[in-house]
């Protein structure tokens, strides 16, 4: 028996998303025309789900439930799972990487305890994400690497707060520190400072091999002679992802994590561990953190999001870095970076003496260039535009609110350096009413000009020969 399938005819606007069942209408001449195959159809000839439990519960049986799926909501704030984990975290978490840093605006320890007060104690949050190397920058005497654990630490103990209302996600320093006996000794580290028996999500800072996308600069193509470099392969090259995976389940033997995951890495990174577990028959990474923002959405167009899906591999997202270095705020649009303001020395000069955040600082400055780029500004302007017509209190809101409606997301680590930060967050992440399908649309148009924007750069010398401004591998 021949099936033929009936293609269905779409007619969309192109200032609206309104579908038209009937071709009545006539002379349509701002419409165009699609054809397009209906999912329903599809799925019902070929036995497909589009309820993405029912995939996770065939596909991964040791599963808890499918990833990002909403497990209860406190004080307003929703709880989502974790990958495919029994842990579950508010939309909002805390990044702690600058808390009692060196950094000219460091939150110190009282602030960071009125925080965690407000946050944790009050309005639902259940989530902090640190690190062994935080915080940063540690300059080895005001602040050093680990002081942000020992705060967090020092809190639940002052606070008395039942460790099971805290999500503690740590990392272990990646690159060629991944090793099974450091993840070990590492983790022992973080428990000590933490003053607790055990971490929930205990993840790689870094890959433990070569990736192009773990660092800061411009870098996306996967380069060979990186790869190659001695640092890589001498003394028998990465840690395998054999050894990785049997290193973390033995910590979840010990009791030691909850889960584990990565950060800073890539589709080929999440899959491979992911497969290799469940090949060995070990506890599967239930999360991977990465770089995402309105002007950073590499993570839903490279295959992460793919591979995270309930339907694939099951895996959590946490987004940081959502105001994307603090552009997306838009204190920077009226009057440039200190870095960037090269028409107006004297100008330069005194955002530099009092900065208003961290791209008005030479360090932070220089890192962070690529949220700086042309591109990236002329998305920014734009989406400043659409906050404007739409009448949202600011870019932060629009950026923070379309962070937490995308599929993808699991939650959304935050950084703050004040209270009024905070409660600006908490506000725009217990929010009922979600951004509107038409606003949506007007943020992919944007999008549409240039997908890459802070991997793009109208600045490329001449005579860099494949090094870009901060020395990274460009492409």
């Amino acid at each position: 028996m021949i099936l033929l399938l009936a293609p269905v005819v779409v007619y969309t606007s192109a200032f609206s998303h309104s579908s038209y069942s009937s071709l009545s209408m006539g002379f349509l001449p701002q419409f165009e025309r699609r054809v397009v195959l209906q999912s329903s159809l599809l799925t019902s000839l070929f036995g497909g789900s589009d309820d993405p439990s029912k995939a996770v519960a065939k596909n991964s049986p040791t599963s808890k439930g499918p990833t990002n799926e909403i497990v209860k909501t406190v004080n307003g704030m929703k709880h989502r799972r974790l990958g495919g984990s029994d842990i579950a975290v508010s939309e909002l978490g805390l990044g702690s990487q600058r808390w009692v840093s060196a950094d000219f605006n460091a939150p110190d320890k009282d602030m960071c305890y009125k925080f965690m007060d407000y946050a944790i104690l009050k309005h639902g949050v259940n989530l902090i994400d640190t690190a062994e190397q935080y915080p940063i920058p540690s300059d080895g005497k005001s602040a050093n690497e680990g002081d942000s654990e020992l705060l967090i630490g020092q809190w639940m103990k002052d606070r008395k707060v039942p460790r099971k209302d805290v999500v503690i996600a740590t990392k272990i320093t990646g690159g060629r520190n991944v090793t099974p006996r450091n993840i070990k000794k590492d983790c022992e580290g973080s428990l000590k400072r933490l003053g607790t028996d055990y971490i929930d999500v205990y993840q790689l800072h870094w890959p433990q091999r070569y990736s192009p996308q773990s660092n800061w600069g411009q870098s996306l193509a996967y380069d060979i002679k990186s790869d190659s470099s001695p640092y890589w392969r001498a003394m028998g090259g990465p840690t395998s992802f054999e050894d990785l995976c049997m290193a973390m389940e033995g910590l979840i033997q010990d009791g030691k994590i909850r889960g584990w995951g990565l950060c800073n890495d890539n589709a080929y990174g999440l899959a491979a561990c992911a497969r290799t577990a469940k090949a060995l028959g070990v506890t599967p990474p239930c999360s991977i953190q990465g770089d995402f923002s309105l002007i950073d959405r590499k993570s839903e167009e490279n295959g992460v999001a793919e591979a995270a899906s309930p339907f694939n591999e099951n895996v959590g997202f946490m987004s940081y870095n959502a105001l994307a270095g603090g552009m997306l705020t838009g204190k920077y649009m009226d009057v440039p970076a200190a870095l960037d303001d090269l028409q107006n020395r004297d100008r330069a000069m005194k955002s530099l003496e009092s900065p208003r955040g961290r791209m008005d600082t030479r360090g932070w400055g220089g890192t962070l260039y690529r949220y700086r780029s042309e591109a990236a500004q002329r998305a920014i302007a734009q989406y400043k535009d659409i906050v404007k017509r739409y009448k949202l209190a600011s870019l932060t809101e629009l950026s923070l609110r379309w962070t937490r409606q995308r599929s993808l997301v699991t939650t959304t680590l935050v950084g703050h350096t004040n209270q009024k930060q905070l409660e600006e967050s908490v506000e725009y992440f217990t929010k009922k009413d979600p951004l509107g399908e038409e606003l949506l649309w007007e943020i992919d148009r944007v999008h549409m000009q240039n997908r890459l924007p802070i991997f793009s750069s109208d600045n490329v010398g001449k005579d860099w020969y494949g090094e870009g401004e901060i020395g990274e591998t460009i492409p």
